[in-house]
């Protein structure tokens, strides 16, 4: 088991969205939860009760990066950071991170399909999943307009048809471009 070590399973949620932040969470589990699986393998009410259980039997790190820090910084480099965080807070574990790439961070050791194979990086899938969509639920009141609750961020042709409607809040990453709303 990797040296010994326990692992520490990192996943983030909200890469790819027009609109909200880009999550990442690493989990060490100290004890088994049952139904941890692929965070988008198992139904939202499902990961509702599974997040408070993995949250109980673990040891947990959750980075939120906001639209404008990526529009800043870059989606590579809130990545990034993100690693870092969760390496620098739960320091004495195995990180292995769900993709091909560490973006430079030393230590983290990556895994294509991780969150279906490792139930330490499914776990975090789950905490990363969760606490976005719990966030883009809560801003679904501030921004009616949007209907964050219901595509969660993500470019449907509902949210794009509002933003074409409304323009862009607060909560939408600028930098991200839009066919058929930007050039």
């Amino acid at each position: 088991m990797f040296n010994q070590k326990l692992i520490c399973g990192i996943d983030e949620a909200g890469r790819g969205p027009l609109a909200g932040p880009l999550v990442v969470a690493g989990v060490v589990l100290l004890e088994d939860v049952e139904g941890v699986n692929d965070s988008k393998k198992i139904s939202e009410k499902k990961r509702e009760k599974i997040f408070e259980n993995v949250k109980k039997a673990s040891k947990y790190h959750i980075v939120m990066i906001s639209a404008q820090e990526i529009d800043t910084i870059g989606m590579s480099a809130a990545i990034t950071k993100a690693l870092r965080e969760i390496q620098k807070n739960l320091r004495e574990y195995h990180h292995i991170f769900d993709g091909n790439s560490s973006f430079g961070v030393e230590g983290i050791e990556t895994m294509i399909k991780a969150d279906e194979q490792i139930k330490e990086v499914s776990a975090a899938s789950i905490l990363a999943k969760v606490t976005r969509d719990r966030y883009m639920r809560r801003i679904a009141s501030e921004y009616p307009q949007y209907d964050f609750d219901k595509h969660k961020g993500y470019g449907t042709k509902a949210h794009i048809e509002a933003i074409r409607e409304h323009g862009r809040c607060v909560e939408h990453r600028i930098s991200f471009k839009v066919n058929g709303l930007d050039r």
